[in-house]
């Protein structure tokens, strides 16, 4: 019966229905501290994520959980709150508990990570270190296409909002910002907040209505609505006034006005993570995996044709 909760994809699909239907019937519930204390194998592993509060990584952390669920493992969730200390003390404590790790968007030094890697199983979303298993989302084409599409609105001078420095999805973007505003002769700003939030981003909506920018691509969805509020309290209106895109495109048409952004494919890095995770543990090592997701501009009611002067 255990092999039907632990290693299901050892059966066939009709065997697991039946082991699971009479284990219903009979409320059996699997043990794990003793299938610990017998394989020294606890069926847990770790996500940690820089912010829990921003809406990016709920749908990533739910798609994993839901699917390490189905091949009967336990998530521990870390929150390290945009510090790398918080991150590695999370890491240490969860070493010896879990059976692997996914680590999204990463704060810590490349040494640091792959002194955790040497000791236990690690999957990397949106942290591109070579040899070791990760995945990224892609948004350089994304946000290089919201340059494009703020072009051909008329839009001559464009800031960006940057998020944290030690972020790779951060430096993506501001390169794709950068590369797409040479070719197509735009001035670009950039505007940095302490951190990527809500209150930070719409604290620096003066600096940006001081750029003369009539539009701006923010970091995250996040700090794109603080940069609404920020302008709204400056007497601003968007899209009228200043045009806003944002990244990761997590809130879909829930905001008013609805948000044009960069798509992210959360969900589907949190599965792909999770499956390569899965099947190192079962196969072991797996090689040097880079799985790349795309992205694209989702084009809504933020941005709009400058105003004339």
């Amino acid at each position: 019966m255990s092999r039907a909760f632990t290693n299901p994809h050892l059966l066939s699909e009709e065997t697991v229905k039946n082991v699971l239907r009479i284990a219903d019937e009979i409320g059996y519930v699997p043990n794990h501290t003793a299938r610990a204390l017998s394989t020294g194998r606890y069926a847990n592993i770790a996500i940690i994520v820089p912010d829990i509060a921003n809406p990016f990584f709920p749908p990533m952390i739910k798609a994993a959980q839901e699917d390490a669920d189905n091949s009967g493992f336990c998530v521990f969730l870390g929150n390290s709150n945009e510090d790398p200390a918080r991150e590695d003390q999370l890491l240490a404590r969860f070493l010896g508990q879990v059976e692997g790790f996914i680590l999204v968007s990463s704060r810590l030094g490349e040494q640091r990570i792959r002194h955790y890697v040497e000791r236990c199983p690690l999957v990397l979303i949106n942290r591109d270190i070579k040899g070791l298993p990760r995945v990224l989302i892609d948004s350089g084409p994304g946000v290089s296409e919201a340059v494009h599409h703020l072009a051909e609105l008329g839009h001559k001078s464009i800031a960006y909002l940057s998020g944290p420095k030690r972020s790779w999805s951060n430096t993506q973007r501001l390169a794709a910002v950068k590369k797409a505003g040479r070719e197509l002769d735009l001035k670009v700003s950039v505007i940095s907040t302490t951190t990527p939030s809500y209150q930070a981003a719409r604290e620096v909506s003066a600096r940006l209505i001081n750029t003369g920018a009539t539009a701006v691509i923010s970091f995250d969805d996040l700090t794109a609505q603080g940069v609404i509020a920020g302008l709204s309290d400056h007497g601003l209106v968007v899209p009228r006034d200043i045009s806003v895109v944002g990244c990761d495109d997590v809130l879909d048409a829930a905001t008013h006005p609805s948000l044009t952004s960069v798509s992210s494919r959360s969900a589907e890095s949190g599965r792909t993570a999770l499956s390569i995770l899965l099947d190192f543990l079962r196969k072991g090592n797996t090689g040097d995996i880079r799985f790349s997701l795309d992205t694209r501009l989702v084009s809504r009611e933020t941005t709009a044709r400058p105003r004339l002067p």
